[in-house]
């Protein structure tokens, strides 16, 4: 499955309450990102605000416009907006930078491991 990785910029001032929404994040939005396709999805907070993200999917873009399509998504999205900065009028799921995959450590092959 393709693995892709992300990043955005939280207002430093804004970690804390930022890390405690996602300690709640509503199940609806849960269930939402399941549904459309988001497989092991995680995020990171780095002291200074820097938010790097890490999700598979089938098709970032097919699951990114899935959830565009539902309910809680917006709402999700207008709520969280406040917390970044760099977004110029958009939502954050909309405003995040694709990384390039460099290296990737797959498990050694029987001929390997020998």
């Amino acid at each position: 499955m393709p693995r892709y990785c992300f990043c955005l910029q939280v207002k430093p001032d804004r970690k804390a309450e930022y890390a405690q929404r996602h300690r709640a994040v509503w199940p609806e939005m849960r269930q939402a990102l399941h549904d459309t396709g988001w497989r092991n999805y995680s995020l990171f907070l780095r002291d200074d605000g820097l938010l790097v993200g890490y999700v598979e999917a089938d098709d970032l873009e097919a699951a990114q416009a899935a959830m565009a399509e539902t309910t809680v998504n917006t709402r999700w999205q207008a709520e969280m907006a406040e917390f970044f900065t760099g977004l110029d009028g958009g939502p954050p799921d909309e405003g995040f930078q694709l990384l390039e995959e460099v290296f990737h450590l797959e498990p050694p092959t029987v001929a390997e491991g020998q």
